[in-house]
This record gives C-alpha cells, structure tokens and sequence, in this order.
C-alpha cells in the first residue's frame, strides 16, 4: 500500500502556504467551481436535486445490500469470459497482479488514471519485479515522472508550472526546454504513443462496476483508459467494493452528477464500457480481463453507520475544490491518496484515525464541502464524529477524564448563573493584563497556546456587554 504520511500533516501544510508556486496554483481551483456552478445552472437546480436525490437512493439501497450485488457482479464478469478477484487489503491486490503479470511475462504495464491502484501502490510493485509501469494520463505522467503522490483527485498535476514540468521532461526525457503547455502535452503524446504499443498488460480503474451486465465503466477526457482497455492484451481493471451500481440504467444517473461537478462539462470527453475480454467478432480488447475488487478498510467504514455515508462518494473532487483548508494548503498535506474534505474522513477510515489524527481537524466546518456534494454526503457531521475519535477514541473504549470531567463542571456552573458568571469575567479582566499588548493577547500559555501560536486573541473587554446595555437604557430609556 502507498506510505500513509497524514501524521505530518501540519509541518506539510505549513510547507505549502510558504510555497508560492503552490499558492498560485491552488488559485485555478476557481475554474473549477466556477464551471461546476455554470453547469448546474444550465441543468436546472430542480432537475439537479432530484437527481442527487435519486443517486443517493440508489447508493443507499447497494450499500444495504452490498454482498448482493458484488456477487451478482461477480457472476457477469465471469459469465462474460472475464476473471474476479475480491483482495481483502492492498497487499492481496498487488500480490494478484503481480500473479497475472508473471503468468504472461510482462514487460510493460500502460495505467490509466485509478485512485485505487494509487492507493495499492502498485506501480512500485511492478517495478520492483523489473516491469515498466507507465501512468498514461498526462497529469498521473507528470507526477509518476516527479515520484509524487497525486495532488487533485481530478487533476494530479494541478500544483507544477508549466516551467517545472518543462524542466522535468528535460531533466527526465532529455527534450528541450519548452514554455508551450499544448507542444509540452505532445512531447508526452509522442512518448506514450510507444508505451500504448509496446504494452503487454493495461490497467484501469473503474469509475463504476455494473451488477446487471459486469460491465466496468470509465470516465476520461484523454482517451487513455480506452487505449489502456483496448490495446493490450491483458486488462486488469481495480475499484473500490463500494464502486458498484446494480442497474446499467443507474449509469445515467451518475454520469452528469460526476462530470458536471467535477469539471464543469456536460460530459467527459470519453466514457468507455467494458464488459469482460474482447469477443470473436470484435477488432479490439483484451484476450483475458481480470477485475480486482478491494477493501482495505471499506468494511469497516460499512459497519460504522455514522461513516458509511462517505462510501456515496463517486470522487468528483468537488469538496476538494470548495474547501478553504485545501484551497491553502494543497493535496500533498494530506500525505496520502485522497486529499481534501473526503480523504480527511476516507483517510484515517481506512488506514486508522492513530495515523491520520489531524485529518479531522483540517476544516473550518463550514459546510462548504457538504453543500457542493451531488450525493449531498454531509462530512462536517463525520469529521466531528472522527475528532472525537481522535482525542478521546472509540466510543466502547472511552475512560471518562477526571480533570476534563470537573472543569467543564465547573464551567456549567459558572456560566449557569449572572453572579458567578460575572466575577469570572472580571477575574478574566484582571488575569490578562500582564500578556496583553496593544488590545490583544499575543501569547497564551499551556495548554491555551495553540490559540495564539500563529494570530492574536482578542482581549477580554473590561466591560462586559450587560453593564454597556444598563448604561446604554438608563440614557435613553427603555
């Protein structure tokens, strides 16, 4: 599985609002949200929420009844001449396609852009038994070629200049230098036109997998995950369990809630279905397809009826690109696969609230993120359930805090009553004065230092607002 770095969290995030090449980037996400609120607008908001009410409908009901359309799944994919496989975690998924790539000898592997396969780390496994495992979407290329993690669930790339990526392909593909973005998009067309016809295996996520037929569907703009599916002549094919969807009708369902969020378009440039190996009659596709159907921690979040909602998600990135936190801070901060509102409930769901602690905290709860959701998933609700998880853990295994406990008795009492009250805002006047500069409080010390460690705290005023109110009546009366 990909290295889980969200335990550096804060030091990656405080990296990012430094870089001023990165905080340029993150800028273009306006485009993107822009384009998602124009393309609503030309569906129709009416039309628009109904139709998320009815995607939200159908995840609930596969979720209810997940083990029955897996299996039905299962059995469309094999009646269609094709091969399942259901990995418990990522090490059996990669352990399969090393499996199916030694069996045919593989020499190189094409990729499509597959959250999941990013999540496998497989690439790193295909090569470390000497295969050449190349990403085919421009932006997975970029990144593949920097050895970095996607920093966008839609667009990998979105934090390299069009000057750092020049001096990649220089540095990495000997080309020259080039300030040109669309010459610099055919210096990789040229490179990965080889790699498609050189290709013995392709691998390719799948934006959904459809019980009814077993048909894997796959939503691109660049026509790589088609080229993936149709050149080679193996095809392995990744998702996430939760990816399934019972009905091939379901598929116009989703289709414009995915593309329109995600990129502002009607639809993408490239919706391909795939069902099974390529048939006697057909000029292309695989000899042998394979689909691996992974877990890794989906379970888990299943069973947890306050989680189980963030497997509606259908990765449209919408959340990422509404989000103040990740509008400053950027994918890489996150320090795994999926960034953003969704990865800071997905992440530590699935690799452990222990290693992803301040995932949780990375949001203003502001709701912005639940507001552009087309399946109206409601994060800030599981981001509040996960910091309780984080700071005083599992609900079952919770031991009640004696300290905690009797302060905020305490702070019941004081605040349940004027008198008491008011002696505590003038013992709060007083206590301030020795740390207050210029009508703030620059410096807190343990355990309120966090609140002054990077803005300052407002003062307590040496009035408080029931005198002002008293004088203010007993002036102009009541």
């Amino acid at each position: 599985m990909t290295e889980v770095l969200s335990a550096r969290f804060k030091s990656q995030a405080a990296e990012a609002l430094g870089n001023v090449t990165i905080q340029e980037s993150l800028d273009r996400l306006v485009n993107f949200r822009q384009g998602r609120v124009d393309a609503i607008a030309e569906y129709g908001q009416d039309r628009w929420d109904a139709l998320s009410d009815r995607a939200r409908e159908i995840k609930r009901d596969t979720l209810e009844h997940l083990d029955e359309y897996l299996d039905q799944l299962s059995r469309q994919v094999e009646r269609a001449g094709g091969h399942i496989f259901f990995a418990t975690d990522a090490q059996e998924a990669n352990d399969y396609v090393a499996k199916v790539a030694a069996a045919h000898d593989v020499k190189t592997v094409i990729k499509s852009k597959s959250m999941v396969s990013e999540e496998m780390g497989v690439a790193a496994v295909l090569e470390s038994m000497g295969i050449e495992a190349v990403e085919t979407d421009l932006g997975e290329y970029i990144i593949q070629l920097a050895r970095e993690a996607p920093y966008h669930i839609i667009a990998p790339a979105l934090h390299k200049s069009k000057e750092e990526v020049s001096e990649l392909f220089q540095r990495i593909l000997g080309t020259p230098a080039e300030s040109d973005i669309t010459a610099l998009a055919g210096i990789a067309r040229q490179v990965l036109r080889e790699k498609f016809l050189q290709a013995d295996m392709g691998m390719t996520g799948a934006n959904f997998g459809v019980a009814e037929t077993g048909t894997i569907v796959m939503v691109t703009n660049e026509g790589n995950g088609r080229m993936c599916s149709s050149l080679p002549r193996v095809q392995v094919a990744t998702m996430g369990m939760e990816r399934v969807i019972p009905r091939l009708r379901d598929v116009a369902t989703y289709l414009p809630l995915l593309t329109r969020s995600a990129t502002g378009q009607r639809i993408s440039s490239y919706v391909s279905f795939v069902t099974g190996p390529r048939r006697r009659d057909e000029e292309d596709g695989p000899q042998e397809f394979h689909l691996v159907i992974l877990d890794n921690g989906r379970s888990r979040m299943l069973a947890d009826p306050e989680l189980r909602e963030a497997l509606y998600c259908i990765r449209c990135g919408a959340c990422l690109n509404a989000c103040p936190v990740y509008g400053k801070v950027g994918g890489h901060a996150y320090g795994w696969v999926y960034p953003g509102p969704i990865g800071a409930v997905v992440t530590p769901s699935l690799v452990g609230v222990p290693r992803a602690k301040d995932l949780p905290f990375a949001s203003t709860l502001c709701g912005a993120c639940r507001d552009v959701c087309p399946l109206k998933i409601d994060i800030p609700r599981m981001l509040l359930k996960l910091r309780s998880d984080a700071v005083e853990g599992p609900a079952e295994t919770r031991v009640p805090r004696r300290v905690e406990s009797l302060m905020m008795r305490v702070w019941r009492r004081t605040v349940a009553g004027p008198r008491l009250f008011s002696l505590a805002g003038k013992a709060a006047s007083a206590a301030q004065w020795p740390l207050s500069r210029r009508g703030a409080l620059r410096w807190l010390p343990p355990p309120l230092s966090g609140w002054t460690r990077s803005r300052d705290f407002p003062r307590a005023a040496m009035r408080p607002f029931r005198a002002r109110w008293r004088n203010h009546e007993g002036r102009h009366g009541r």
